[in-house]
């Protein structure tokens, strides 16, 4: 997985002022003007000479920190502060990660890249374990807010407190269990859970607060729906009063942008004990005794990706997963795999499983 790698937002997309509230969400902030941002602008940004050398990770590391307020909300749940920056004409991208497993022993992921683009393979980047051997320190304040200080310039990560974000009544049917709160770097929430009968994971929309986007319904069914901001496809559940996330546009995935879906967002910082490691392996039994906790295979330190959804590419993508919802041959106990994609490829974008399943039964 690239996440150390992510593609990233402005480098203040989620600063906020040094006297905001610890835990404070998005959505109860008081209502302000959007930014504009104006082609006179983004012409300074770009031919603005280089100011540092983009080879030093330790020069661009003060670079961030020292644009930073003293105090900045890291927003999505696998705690990474993503930034963005254009260096000598280049649009460059990053993050720091406060990785759970060892932020309390006073390390820090650091990463920065040039910005993917579709007519453009590879280019520059650079990605590093940092800690007090680099001069780096790295200090709890308390729980979920950390203190990282390089060469006299020190900035508080408050780590966003989602623990209290719950359900409402009736969206988690009863073979469901939670995992926990997702926040994405999209800016979008939802609640992880796992059906235990039918063996697959769900991102269910969080709807307890204004979402950010504006879902607009397919014209060939009104059951789907599809973000004008971040192209997440969702299905209005025919059992529950529900959206289940169904499909993240291909292009997306392929450039590693904010909107690639919430599969690297997972909520780490508040999955009880062995929930999440449980449920991976009654979906996947011969996971058994190769991951952690957090679903992390130890040797590789490579995670286990939970991304039921599509990568579509077209509306037509989509309507598969309403064709099987509303399939008299799936089994009622099957109806939720219809949400859930098999394997795609380089000339497939996924089909849902439950069909798979039922043309393999017709052979």
């Amino acid at each position: 997985m690239r996440k150390v790698l992510a593609a990233a937002a402005a480098i203040v997309a989620f600063a906020v002022p040094a006297d905001a509230v610890f835990g404070q969400q998005p959505s109860t902030q008081q209502p302000s003007l959007p930014q504009l941002v104006t082609n006179e602008s983004t012409v300074a940004e770009v031919t603005r000479p280089a100011a540092f050398d983009i080879k030093d990770p330790m020069a661009v590391l003060a670079y961030v920190l020292g644009s930073l307020p003293q105090r900045v909300t890291v927003y999505p749940t696998e705690n990474y502060y993503y930034f963005k920056f254009v260096h000598a004409g280049v649009p460059m991208a990053g993050n720091l990660r406060l990785d759970p497993r060892d932020r309390d022993k006073g390390k820090v992921y650091f990463a920065y890249y040039e910005d993917s683009a579709d007519w453009k393979k590879g280019g520059f980047e650079q990605a590093l374990e940092l800690d007090g051997k680099k001069n780096v320190v790295v200090e709890r304040v308390e729980p979920l807010l950390y203190r990282i200080s390089y060469q006299g310039t020190s900035v508080l990560f408050a780590l966003n407190d989602v623990s209290q974000i719950k359900p409402p009544a009736g969206a988690i049917s009863p073979d469901e269990r939670l995992i926990g709160p997702v926040f994405d770097e999209s800016a979008m929430r939802f609640f992880l859970v796992y059906n235990s009968k039918a063996k697959v994971f769900h991102y269910v929309l969080d709807e307890t607060a204004p979402v950010p986007d504006g879902l607009q319904p397919l014209p060939r069914s009104d059951r789907i729906l599809v973000g004008k901001r971040t192209g997440f496809a969702f299905y209005r559940d025919h059992r529950l009063d529900r959206k289940i996330l169904i499909g993240v546009f291909e292009q997306n995935v392929r450039l590693n942008s904010y909107f690639d879906g919430p599969f690297d967002q997972l909520p780490d910082n508040f999955i009880e004990g062995e929930t999440l490691r449980q449920a991976i392996v009654d979906s996947e039994p011969s996971l058994k005794g190769q991951i952690d906790r957090l679903g992390y295979f130890p040797k590789d330190d490579v995670r286990y990706a939970i991304s039921p959804y599509m990568q579509y590419r077209n509306e037509s993508d989509l309507l598969q997963v309403h064709r099987c919802a509303t399939d008299r041959r799936v089994p009622a106990a099957a109806y939720y795999r219809c949400f859930v994609m098999d394997d795609a490829g380089p000339s497939t974008v996924g089909r849902p499983v439950a069909l798979r399943e039922l043309r393999g039964k017709s052979r």
